[in-house]
């Protein structure tokens, strides 16, 4: 609870920033057209604020309900029209014209995506090397041949640095096909290949994280369980702790890794741990209270000491990930492509019944994403942002009626019958569009709160 306004207002900038993008598409090409633009509102139901610019008045309003947005222009189909507009109403445009009006949104979605994925790469953002920690037993990465401490360096002959790179490529694979090709190197730089099965990731109906199907995790070292800096007048200071001592057992419990240590005190805020640490060749028994300490996942304990660099030094576990201008123009432009096309293959498959109609999410889960991304930094929300942008405009140029897609499908059959359709026939594709967008929205909303309840 404690999160939830960064959540609620990581969530509200996000779907005010992708509304505003796409009615701002429809609006400049509607201007650019000679169409009279009546209203841009963002959101839906009773207007909270509204004032009026420009020589054509245009009122730009905020609405109560927050989740879409409209252009209103002015139209024969929705009231009378002076004779003296006629000429700048909607529906008196060629289909030409009337097609790059409802096109304009969704291009401007995903012209948003190539903005923010290119500030992302320009500005650069510590990504985790792709580094395996030890796999699953009996997964696909376990019976692949795998091993702990080996860095993936290309995937089926492309190159791949990162973790997300990683998981990206092998997202896309499984999609059409059965077996990915790794190249992998060890600490000496021993070149290796691993044949790793994709098949457990369609198995599964694409539900939940694909690398946990295939057994894949990142490398996490073993760090010796041994003190470094302290903070000054912190718990472990006051309990008579020094660098260099090694922890030997936390409340008679044996300790044998640095991260065993962090689980004992995290348990224990406010409560006395009793240790046994080797000094010198000696051992000593102290007594330390972990102070308590709230985060977000609830009341844990520190003791205000960090662990001391392990001999020879630690393995480089990130790296900073930067491109120049050119070359993050064509990072993201390719990133905002390849994720709108894999965005229409995994829809063709849940309509097929391949992929889950669980991984289907609603506003909620959109919202606990936004303000798990904020947390992480700001390049995570971008790249969230980025995400959520091309879903919007993939979304929005699927053929249904309602959706503009579904009015560019309309003035297709316009130009193969060389008239438009009936109002008649028009108002029953609306009903139909309507109550499709009705059951996304019950089992997007039914798998939210499913995310909820199940935790």
């Amino acid at each position: 609870m404690n999160d939830f306004p960064l959540y609620a207002a990581a969530f509200v900038v996000v779907l005010s920033v992708l509304i505003f993008f796409h009615e701002l598409g429809h609006y400049l090409a509607a201007r650019y057209c000679g169409v009279k633009v009546l209203r841009f509102s963002i959101g839906f139901g009773p207007v909270v604020w509204q004032r009026q610019f420009g020589v054509d008045r245009t009122e730009w309003a905020l609405s109560l309900v927050p989740l879409g947005g409209y252009v209103k222009m002015l139209d024969e189909r929705e009231g009378p029209v002076a004779s003296s507009e006629l000429s700048r109403a909607f529906n008196q445009q060629g289909v030409g014209a009337r097609s790059l009006i409802v096109a304009a949104g969704p291009l401007a979605n995903f012209l948003l995506a190539i903005l923010l994925y290119w500030a992302v790469f320009m500005s650069g953002s510590h990504e985790l090397l792709a580094i395996m920690g030890e796999p699953k037993a009996a997964s696909p990465a376990a019976m692949a041949g795998i091993r702990a401490g080996e860095q993936v360096r290309a995937v089926d002959g492309e190159p791949v640095q990162t973790w997300n790179q990683l998981r990206w490529s092998l997202l896309q694979k499984a999609a059409d096909q059965d077996h990915a090709l790794l190249e992998v190197a060890n600490e000496q730089q021993e070149i290796a290949y691993r044949t790793l099965s994709l098949q457990s990731i369609r198995a599964e109906g694409w539900e939940g994280e694909a690398l946990d199907h295939l057994g894949l995790m990142p490398f996490r070292p073993v760090l010796p369980p041994v003190l470094g800096a302290l903070t000054p007048g912190g718990p472990a200071e006051q309990a008579g702790l020094q660098p260099g001592d090694r922890v030997i057992a936390i409340d008679g419990a044996a300790i044998a890794a640095w991260h065993e240590v962090v689980l004992q005190v995290r348990r224990a805020p406010g409560r006395v741990l009793s240790m046994e640490v080797e000094r010198a060749g000696g051992h000593l028994s102290l007594q330390a209270v972990p102070e308590p300490f709230k985060d977000q996942s609830g009341l844990i304990g520190r003791l205000g000491v960090r662990v001391a660099e392990p001999v020879g030094g630690m393995r480089e576990l990130k790296a900073f990930v930067r491109y120049d201008v050119i070359t993050a123009a064509g990072m993201a432009i390719r990133e905002t492509w390849e994720k709108s096309i894999f965005s229409l293959v995994m829809m063709g498959k849940m309509l097929l019944g391949e992929v889950s109609w669980k991984n289907l999410s609603g506003p909620v889960t959109i919202a606990d994403y936004a303000g798990q991304s904020a947390k992480l930094g700001w390049d995570y929300y971008l790249k969230f942002m980025a995400l959520v942008s091309i879903s919007l405009g993939v979304l929005n140029l699927l053929p249904i009626p309602v959706l503009d897609g579904g009015h560019l499908m309309y003035h297709m059959i316009e130009v193969v019958r060389r008239r438009p359709l009936s109002e008649r026939a028009m108002e029953i594709g609306q009903r139909i569009g309507l109550s499709l967008i009705f059951v996304l929205m019950a089992f997007a909303f039914f798998n939210d709160i499913n995310r909820l309840v199940s935790g």
